[in-house]
């Protein structure tokens, strides 16, 4: 017999995510994962202006704004047939990696340590630490008074197979508030060169607006490092210390086993060389990625049509009311696979492209530590590890690009909107692999297209009833106590999902959200 455990909200993410499960035995054997609002920033965008697409794009998401700003700008430089200033893709890699720590920080610290550490630790903490005297006297306040709210925001929780080391307990909650500051040192990093945090104001065709001074280098660089010695001091310990204590989602979370990387971070002006290499990974087998390959479908979308188009020609054409549709989000698919985009993505197309690069190397290192093997990578806890040593490696990078700025030098070539055109810009951006497809008439938008990484992730079944990631993921994963389904949940928050740029819609007349009961 089978129980239904809905999770609906799926909290501790950016958006709005609902996870139904059957559960039988206590293992997932059916899973469904449904993005609950609908996303019209392609709609938006129609008959504007194509230099009009990086501002609008950025506000698909408040969290990961500088992501769809930067896919947005390389798809117009290919559109216009354009290649950026050397200053100016720096800095675009520069203001990008500021976003991928921030990011990914936010995730560990503030979205998933809490599936892991004990926060009622602190009611019994007898320490002198004031920050972490205040939440202890909050949350026992809030607790003594019967607030409905009680702890908010780390409590009410599941119960759940907690930390049990009372010292470990306290030491990630002091983290996780020296996190917090850490996550201002990046957006201050990405505001030297992009003006404001969040939707920079600088990208532009051809490369940037903002000149790099020797002040603002310093600047960028003063704040680096604070980043710097925490990442290696404290965030990438923390993520080993609990894979430590939770070996076991070396094993739960497996997922697609498929991954994909459209290259993170161009090395060179042309496109031809990546920080995190270009590749797809199908049943153990790396090619070279080929975008043509990649298609939608919406068999279980709440969308009217456009099955299995390349996004140059994608449909966004919305209905509600859909039979056997249960999700605002598409299915994307690559040769009609379905493949997982992320950290772990990244990291495991490189490891399989033997890939002699500083991201393998601190890999196998790690691994060591763990005792783990490659293949237990791919799991819930891979997806942490993999997302903390990337953070590593690219600080390192962005260090050197920083050297390879050239002050007061250009930052950007000229350009003229073509009369008729298409372009694509794709990137890695902190949750996955990230697309922005222009198609211009009249020099307007014409068509507008993005696929983002929790649609490829987050996807509903396909045309073919193949089940995305997320799905895929949940099956097999324990469920102790029905009532209190952590285990799910923790599986899930390791995409780090983002639901904001995956389904997102303005209603121009009412200025409100459309909503809907599902």
């Amino acid at each position: 017999m089978s129980e239904t455990i809905i999770i609906d909200p799926l909290t501790r993410i950016e958006g709005h995510l609902r996870i139904e499960i059957k559960v039988e035995k206590n293992k997932v054997v059916e899973a469904y994962s449904s993005g609950e609002m609908f996303r019209g920033i392609e709609i938006i965008l129609r008959d504007r202006s194509p230099l009009d697409a990086p501002m609008i794009s950025q506000r698909i998401c408040g969290v990961c704004p500088q992501v769809h700003g930067t896919g947005s700008v390389m798809a117009l430089d290919d559109a216009f047939g354009i290649k950026p200033a050397k200053n100016g893709r720096i800095i675009r890699n520069l203001m990008l990696g500021s976003n991928f720590l921030n990011s990914h920080i936010l995730h560990f610290y503030l979205l998933s340590a809490l599936d892991f550490v004990d926060i009622t630790a602190v009611l019994d903490y007898k320490g002198m630490d004031s920050r972490l005297i205040k939440i202890k006297e909050w949350i026992k306040s809030d607790i003594d008074s019967g607030a409905t709210n009680a702890g908010s925001p780390f409590l009410p929780r599941y119960d759940g197979d907690y930390i049990k080391d009372h010292e470990l307990n306290m030491h990630a909650l002091s983290s996780y508030l020296k996190a917090i500051e850490i996550k201002r040192k990046c957006h201050e990093m990405l505001a030297i060169f992009g003006g404001k945090v969040p939707h920079c104001q600088t990208l532009v065709p051809g490369g940037v607006t903002c000149i790099p001074t020797v002040d603002k280098i310093m600047a960028f660089r003063s704040r680096l490092s604070e980043i710097k010695n925490f990442v290696e001091k404290t965030y990438i310990p923390d993520v080993l210390t609990i894979a430590k204590n939770y070996p076991d989602y070396f094993i739960i979370g497996k997922g697609a086993t498929n991954f994909m990387s459209y290259g993170g971070f161009p090395e060179d002006e042309d496109n031809s060389g990546w920080l995190f290499p270009q590749g797809v990974l199908i049943d153990g087998n790396v090619s070279d990625f080929d975008s043509e390959k990649v298609e939608e479908f919406v068999k279980h979308s709440k969308y009217s049509s456009g099955s299995g188009l390349n996004p140059f020609d994608g449909q966004t054409t919305p209905s509600p009311f859909k039979d056997d549709a249960y999700s605002w989000i598409k299915s994307p698919r690559y040769s009609r696979n379905v493949v997982e985009v992320g950290p772990l993505a990244r990291a495991m197309v490189s490891y399989h492209a033997n890939s002699n690069n500083s991201l393998n190397i601190l890999l196998k290192s790690a691994l060591n530590e763990l005792g783990a093997t490659p293949e237990s990578l791919v799991s819930t806890m891979g997806r942490h590890a993999a997302r903390a040593l990337e953070s590593k490696v690219l600080i390192d990078r962005m260090e050197s690009w920083l050297d390879e700025l050239v002050p007061e030098g250009p930052v950007a070539n000229d350009f003229k909107i073509p009369f008729v055109s298409k372009g694509k810009g794709l990137i890695e951006g902190p949750r996955g692999s990230l697309g922005h497809w222009i198609k211009i008439e009249n020099k307007r938008i014409s068509n507008y297209q993005a696929v983002v990484p929790t649609t490829w992730n987050g996807s509903p079944k396909d045309d073919d009833n193949k089940p995305g990631p997320f799905e895929m993921a949940l099956i097999g994963t324990p469920v102790a106590d029905y009532k209190n389904p952590i285990e799910p949940a923790r599986v899930i928050r390791s995409f780090d999902p983002c639901l904001a740029c995956a389904i997102h819609v303005m209603d121009l007349e009412n200025d409100s959200v459309y909503k809907f009961k599902i």
